[in-house]
């Protein structure tokens, strides 16, 4: 069994991935990061998503995936984007970034308010003998559009507000089955998952 090191603190995100990369990827051992998190100062999901992983493989010198995700909205011209963990502020509360990307929307007609959900899905393996790190990076993108409020138990992050295309239920209404067979990261993963296999 190989391990591959999940650069993240967040067990949701943990549980999710095993999940999905489980059945892409027999004979991986997913386990979670407990090293320092790295200062996110990348302008784009995939910098932020590599800066993660690199971090996660030099600490533990295991080979180690990341992703960095979060929605864009159409009319804040790509907004919340790479900030949406922390849109509400910096304590990245789930409600309160809710809260602040749906007033801001308050008069937002029902046909101007496409979004999607966004991942950055990087690999980095660490260079034997002091060779360069060998890396890839994917994107996954699901389309849809933001509720007027929020609906659904499920998920997390803004998975209450956000409606995938051709759905009449919010993300966090759907089972943990349909939204892995739809999301933005299993995409990205679903992506990644053979470049994963090559080189492990």
């Amino acid at each position: 069994m190989t391990r591959l090191v999940l650069a993240s603190h967040n067990a949701h995100k943990l549980t999710e991935l095993q999940r999905i990369l489980g059945p892409l990827v027999p004979g991986i051992e997913l386990v979670g990061y407990d090293g320092p998190e790295p200062v996110e100062d990348g302008v784009s999901f995939e910098e932020n998503a590599l800066i993660k992983a690199r971090a996660a493989a030099a600490h533990t010198g295991l080979p180690a995936i990341a992703d960095d995700s979060g929605i864009a909205v159409d009319i804040l011209g790509g907004s919340p984007g790479i900030f949406s963990a922390r849109w509400g502020g910096p304590a990245r509360n789930d409600q309160a970034n809710l809260d602040l990307l749906l007033w801001q929307l308050t008069d937002v007609a029902d046909e101007h308010r496409a979004a999607s959900f966004v991942c950055a899905a990087a690999l980095v393996v660490p260079g034997s003998a002091g060779a360069d790190p060998d890396e890839v990076v994917l994107r996954g993108v699901w389309n849809g559009r933001v509720l007027r409020e929020a609906s659904g138990a499920g998920g997390f992050g803004y998975d209450p507000i956000f409606q995938p295309e051709g759905e009449t239920r919010s993300s966090a209404e759907l089972s943990a089955a349909e939204k892995d067979a739809l999301s933005h990261r299993t995409r990205a993963f679903t992506a990644l998952a053979p470049e994963i296999a090559s080189r492990l």
